[in-house]
């Protein structure tokens, strides 16, 4: 016997769909169903919070402007 806990889909013509894992072989099973009346959300995850850090120009006489990167002919 093997316990599986999955989420299924029921379409409005009221069909149940579910994934089983590969190691249920194809065929008749017997089958024991309980759905939870709470429609569930997917899960919310907290937004990414990275630090920040001061970071300053690593030479301040360099502005890395288009001048002063490309030559005269914008190459």
């Amino acid at each position: 016997m093997t316990t599986l806990e999955t989420k299924a889909t029921v379409t409005p013509d009221r069909k149940l769909t579910v994934e089983v894992p590969p190691e249920i072989q194809p065929g008749e099973h017997r089958v024991v169903l309980m759905i939870d009346d709470r429609i569930t959300a997917p899960d919310k995850k907290p937004p990414l919070d990275f630090p920040s850090y001061p970071a300053g120009l690593a030479d301040s006489s360099s502005a890395l402007r288009r001048e002063d990167i490309y030559g005269p002919d914008g190459r």
